[in-house]
């Protein structure tokens, strides 16, 4: 464990310090451009390629700090990239190339069929912390386009572009997430990137051109209603793509410290209570109430989450029939 995690601090450092020079790089082609800390001079057309951008650097073109109070949809500086790595265009988890043609389709959480316009305002308001995009403006029309350009270039690629290059898919341990160990792992493999006090490192150029390692707790990360909130789906990210350059953590560590990021601080989002309007339907790693079960919330939270699995399979007479959409 200690050499593995010491070869690991380099090589994250490494890719830390490689991925930053690039966004300094970035930073002062847009600050050149359009002058430091003010808002991207890119008109707001609606074509694939200013989706792409939106997504990239959201925070720059509708976030908290742009000029027009009337463009601050997202509430923090984090990007859709910060999920969304190489703005989708990677095979694997929270990949965007074939997001498309999963839409319309039914969301538990909003109880009927929503499309990519009402899954782009789901991660507007909760893991962006902001507010929804009118649905006919050039942003989420741009974003749609986009999203949808991306059909066409999983299309285009090869059997073995396809594969991701990730870890076998997380397993959820049988027990109950420790929050001390998860802290321990969050020190020696996280911290190196996202900082000791999970506040992420900021953009060249300040605050408002983003992050370029995003915060994973307090007030500019994404809030309680957001899919990454849940511990099975954040350890199913981070499991397959963290640390960074070196994704690794076992199933054990990626249960542990994805708990530990999700008990610490964040925004709330109001009128939670409201979502899955049949209860049911709630994904059984729900961090708020109220359930259709029994369980406590401090289970649903950071498990053992075997119990409440067998409980809702034996109601709907099936083995795995689990939402496990970071959608919901």
């Amino acid at each position: 464990m200690t050499a593995r995690t010491g070869s690991g601090l380099a090589t994250i450092a490494l890719a830390c310090v490689g991925l930053g020079l690039a966004t300094v790089v970035v930073a002062v082609v847009l600050d050149d451009a359009a002058g430091a800390g003010s808002t991207p001079d890119v008109a707001p057309v609606v074509t694939a390629e200013y989706g792409a951008r939106l997504i990239a650097d959201t925070a720059a073109f509708i976030g908290p700090d742009h000029a027009d109070p009337a463009m601050r949809y997202s509430g923090t500086r984090m990007a859709c990239a910060s999920c969304h790595l190489g703005t989708g265009t990677e095979p694997g988890t929270l990949s965007l190339l074939q997001a498309a043609a999963r839409y319309p389709r039914f969301s538990g959480r909003d109880g009927g069929v929503r499309d990519l316009q009402d899954r782009i305002n789901g991660c507007m308001e909760r893991s962006l912390n902001g507010r929804a995009l009118p649905r006919d403006s050039p942003e989420i029309l741009a974003m749609v386009a986009y999203i949808e350009s991306l059909a066409d270039r999983w299309a285009a690629m090869g059997e073995s572009q396809r594969v991701p290059t990730e870890q076998p898919a997380f397993a959820a341990p049988d027990r109950a997430a420790d929050l001390d160990a998860g802290q321990r792992v969050f020190e020696t493999r996280c911290a190196i990137c996202h900082g000791a006090d999970g506040a992420g490192l900021p953009a060249a150029g300040g605050p408002a051109r983003g992050y370029v390692f995003p915060p994973l707790w307090g007030p500019d990360s994404f809030n309680n209603g957001a899919g990454m909130h849940r511990v099975l789906t954040a350890a199913r990210f981070i499991k397959a793509r963290m640390p960074f350059g070196e994704a690794d953590l076992t199933d054990e560590e990626t249960f542990d410290v994805a708990a530990y990021i999700n008990s610490r601080p964040r925004p709330e989002m109001a009128d939670l209570e409201r979502d899955y309007p049949d209860r049911a339907d709630k994904p059984i790693d729900g961090t708020y109430g109220p359930f259709a079960d029994d369980f406590p919330l401090e289970q649903h939270r950071f498990g053992p989450f075997r119990p409440i699995e067998e409980h809702y399979a034996a109601q709907r007479g099936a083995a795995d029939d689990i939402d496990t959409d970071p959608a919901d």
